[in-house]
C-alpha cells in the first residue's frame, strides 16, 4: 500500500514496529488552544525555556517521553543522563524516524535542531558531546515533552 499524501513512517513504541501515520498539521489557533503559552512558544515558534527551570531536567522516573503536541514517543527515560546543562538530555531517541534534524545557524553558531517528525514541533538540539554508547547529547526542552510513567517501573 502506498503512502497517502501526508502519511509518514514513525516507530510505534506500542507495537514495537514502524507504522504509517498521518502527519499532524494544525493552525496556530488550534495549537494555542491545545498548548500552554510556554509550550506554544517552544514547540511552534522554536523558543527555548530557561536552563534549570523545566520540569524534566532532574526527573528520574522510568517511562517514556512523548511529544507534547502529537504524542509521538521520542525518548526513553533509561536513555536520559545528567548533562549539567539544565535541560533534559538523552543519548539516543526511541528511533531516528521519530525525529527530524535541521541545520540551525541562529545566534551566531551552527547547531543541529531536533523536531518531531510527525508534527514538526521544535524539541531542542543535538550535539556530538554525549556519553557512550552513542556520543550524542539530545538537549530537549521540558516544555516540548510529556512524560508517561511506566506503571510497572521497568525499563522498556
Amino acid at each position: 500500500m502506498d503512502f497517502k499524501p501526508g502519511d509518514i513512517e514513525i516507530f510505534s513504541v506500542e507495537s514495537n514496529a514502524v507504522v504509517k501515520l498521518p502527519r499532524v498539521i494544525k493552525t496556530d489557533e488550534e495549537w494555542k488552544f491545545q498548548l500552554t503559552p510556554e509550550q506554544f512558544t517552544v514547540t511552534r515558534e522554536g523558543g527555548t525555556e530557561c536552563a534549570f527551570t523545566g520540569q524534566f531536567h532532574k526527573s528520574k522516573g522510568e517511562g517514556l517521553y512523548r511529544c507534547v503536541c502529537c504524542g509521538t514517543g521520542l525518548f526513553r527515560a533509561k536513555d536520559k543522563f545528567e548533562s549539567g546543562t539544565g535541560w533534559p538530555s538523552f543519548f539516543q531517541p526511541v528511533h531516528k524516524l521519530n525525529l527530524r534534524e535541521l541545520a540551525d545557524r541562529s545566534h551566531g553558531m551552527v547547531r543541529v535542531e531536533i523536531r518531531c517528525a510527525r508534527c514538526d514541533a521544535h524539541m531542542g538540539h543535538v550535539f556530538p558531546d554525549g556519553p557512550k554508547p552513542t556520543g550524542m547529547r539530545y538537549c530537549i526542552n521540558s516544555a516540548a515533552l510529556k512524560f508517561e510513567p511506566d506503571p510497572a517501573g521497568t525499563k522498556k
